[in-house]
């Protein structure tokens, strides 16, 4: 009986052990995840979380290290993987890459690296200290960057596999990243170090030399920019998408300096055509000065892995991306990064256009005394160019969703241009169409006459800017009409007037070969004569500096002019709410002007009713048969109200139309 315990204690003791010992080993087990989970442990790294990637925490387990301890001495966790030679190139340099760009974010989000808001309250020597400190933490995230952007670049173009050989490698993803936020990184980083100093034709970054080649970019040469920001730190409300280029380099938006205001601008200049401008060139013509900016850093000697990861030699080449799309690497070539969204995002946060129009509507926005045509990127000969004009209390805000998707479409980046007017919708209709004029015709005859981008041009009008945009590609003389609106005594005092047949006297701007239409009462609404729009007409005063130099361009002998003065306000010289009026002057003057023979155009409304009877259908605000015009190549009716052109079906149908303007000219092949 003992015997038989004891053998039977020896046998549980022994599968005791047994268990013992199988569920020590037995150290994985599994179970399903979620399929976001598995794709985030595969594309995760450290600009996305607050720990490295799986692939670099993999290698840093060779060493035995853990990650945070790595992250405190790079260096020293560098040489420790340099000394396994069992770590593939591939995994080393992509590794080290993320490792310096972990302590670069690490420094960046300490005390140091930043000057407090209450330093200013301290004492000079504490300010001091602070101000050295920030500056030695400044260096050493330089430092790191510098080093992760030479390791990144090693694995992208120095290993023995080819970026084409990795397309379709998670890894290679992250470390152009890891390249690109570097780059990014060290240049705004460079900026806050340095913000008082001119930069040179060189930076220096620690123990490396960055050589600043502007070949890309030569208008940028030898300007004093007002500011450089990374287009990665800047999130935009308002703008439904963001148009991008992935690819290789760092984006940024490069803001000119603001140009000293000069006298014209705010003075209204009735005979734009024959005015001697201070500098030749009409000043609310303007250039662009939000600019869209490409980086790369590349090593001016790449002969030998040693000298990318250790030499002190880099360039930084900065370069336009509208012009210069790829870039060689060696004996490839690779799409260059870019933003494109990023400058018009920041033109429009920064001028607030419209607060601007409804300011300008109450002419309490002296800014806008005169229209204003600003250029959306750096004039190219070689594109041709669209030209937009707004509506009734509008601005070039109404056109975010076209301008977005322009510069998001490909073929439309390549081959467009686009230039908005700006100009106050308070002034008769007549007077802006005719300033207007002026102001498209001197921007094209300020650029080059044999360019493609002098000729074929486009232009878009929506609502009131419809009507303008139709008057823009006529032909009339509308003197006689507009006369024998007059009584006798008002028909005599305007007859040789020249300021009254210089605004009737419709003369097309030659560079349009193509328009199109969206929701432009071109026949007047009954709106503008419902109780409450009267009402607000009655606020709307014509511009003070309108009047104010009429009143200045009379004399004793000006007796035309006098006459003109008189007039304005009432009949046929209004403001221009009260001119989109179905029953107004200028309505029954101008709704039978059709573009001159030649004119391609379209023709885009809303329907806000279920009705499909063309006396009946409306978008609310202007009806069908006041928008229409026979003899239009297209006619786009969309379920909508006024407001048509910010609805992607009209936005996807002005790109239609863009494109089948490439394909007439034989440019773009559909």
């Amino acid at each position: 009986m003992i015997m038989q315990n004891t053998k039977t204690t020896i046998l549980l003791s022994i599968m005791a052990l047994g268990t013992l010992s199988l569920g020590g080993c037995q150290v994985v087990s599994v179970k399903n995840q979620k399929v976001n989970v598995t794709i985030a442990n595969e594309r995760d790294s450290i600009l996305t979380r607050s720990k490295m990637s799986e692939a670099s925490l993999n290698v840093l387990s060779m060493t035995g290290r853990e990650a945070k301890a790595c992250a405190e001495d790079p260096d020293k966790c560098v040489k420790d993987l340099e000394a396994i030679p069992q770590i593939q190139d591939e995994q080393l340099l992509s590794t080290i890459s993320e490792i310096y760009l972990t302590k670069a974010i690490e420094l960046n989000g300490s005390s140091n690296c930043k000057i407090s808001i209450l330093a200013k309250h301290q004492s000079e020597e504490k300010q001091k200290l602070n101000q050295q400190n920030y500056n030695q933490c400044l260096d050493q995230q330089m430092a790191m960057l510098d080093k992760s952007i030479r390791y990144s670049y090693a694995y992208l173009f120095k290993t023995e596999r080819h970026p084409q050989d990795r397309i379709f490698n998670n890894r290679q993803v992250q470390i152009r990243d890891f390249y690109n936020q570097a780059l990014a990184k060290l240049i705004t980083t460079y900026s806050a170090r340095n913000q008082y100093k001119k930069v040179g034709k060189q930076i220096k970054v620690g123990t490396s030399t960055y050589s600043i080649n502007f070949n890309g970019y030569p208008q940028l040469d030898n300007i004093d920019l007002e500011n450089l920001l990374s287009s990665y730190n800047l999130n935009f409300s308002g703008l439904r998408s963001i148009n991008r280029r992935d690819g290789f380099g760092a984006e940024f938006v490069a803001v000119l300096p603001e140009l000293k205001e000069e006298p014209e601008e705010k003075k209204y200049i009735i005979d734009p055509f024959n005015y001697k401008y201070k500098n030749g060139i009409n000043p609310n013509i303007h250039q662009p000065r939000y600019l869209s900016v490409s980086m790369t850093a590349q090593p001016k000697n790449t002969t030998t892995l040693q000298n990318i990861l250790h030499g002190t030699e880099f360039q930084l080449n900065v370069y336009d991306p509208y012009s210069i799309e790829k870039i060689n690497v060696g004996a490839n070539e690779y799409p260059l990064a870019a933003n494109f969204s990023a400058p018009y995002g920041l033109w429009l946060a920064e001028n607030n256009l419209g607060a601007a129009a409804y300011l300008s509507l109450i002419d309490r926005d002296q800014h806008l005394t005169m229209p204003h045509l600003y250029m959306l990127e750096p004039y190219n000969p070689n594109k041709k160019v669209i030209v937009l004009v707004h509506g009734l209390a509008s601005s070039p805000e109404a056109w975010i969703r076209l301008t977005n998707d322009i510069m998001g479409d490909q073929v439309l980046r390549e081959n467009y241009q686009v230039w908005q007017v700006f100009y106050s919708t308070n002034m008769p209709i007549f007077e802006s169409r005719y300033q207007i004029n002026a102001i498209i015709n001197q921007t094209f005859a300020s650029i080059d006459q044999q360019s493609p981008s002098a000729k074929n041009a486009v232009l878009i009008g929506h609502s009131m800017g419809g009507i303008i945009a139709r008057l823009l590609v006529s032909d009339a003389n509308l003197v006689q009409p507009a006369l024998k609106m007059l009584n006798n005594r008002k028909y005599d005092k305007f007859k040789n007037d020249p300021i009254f047949k210089e605004r009737l006297t419709i003369k097309s701007v030659p560079n349009f070969d193509r328009a199109i239409f969206l929701s432009a009462p071109h026949r007047g609404t009954e709106f503008a004569d419902r109780w409450f729009t009267l009402a607000a007409r009655k606020i709307i005063k014509l511009p003070g500096a309108f009047l104010g130099a009429l009143a200045d361009s009379i004399d004793d002998r000006d007796i035309n002019a006098k006459n003109f003065l008189k007039d304005v306000g009432h009949g046929l010289i209004q403001n221009g709410p009260s001119d989109l009026s179905r029953n107004s002057k200028f309505t029954l003057v101008t709704e039978n002007v059709m573009p001159k023979k030649g004119m391609i155009y379209h023709s885009i409304m809303g329907n806000d009713t279920d009705s499909t009877d063309p006396n009946v259908m409306s978008d609310g605000i202007v009806p069908y048969t006041s928008s229409h015009l026979d003899g239009a190549v297209s006619e786009k009716i969309i379920k909508g109200g006024h407001s048509i052109q910010e609805t992607p079906e009209a936005v996807l149908e002005l790109r239609r139309i863009l494109r089948l303007h490439l394909s007439d000219l034989g440019i773009y092949k559909p």
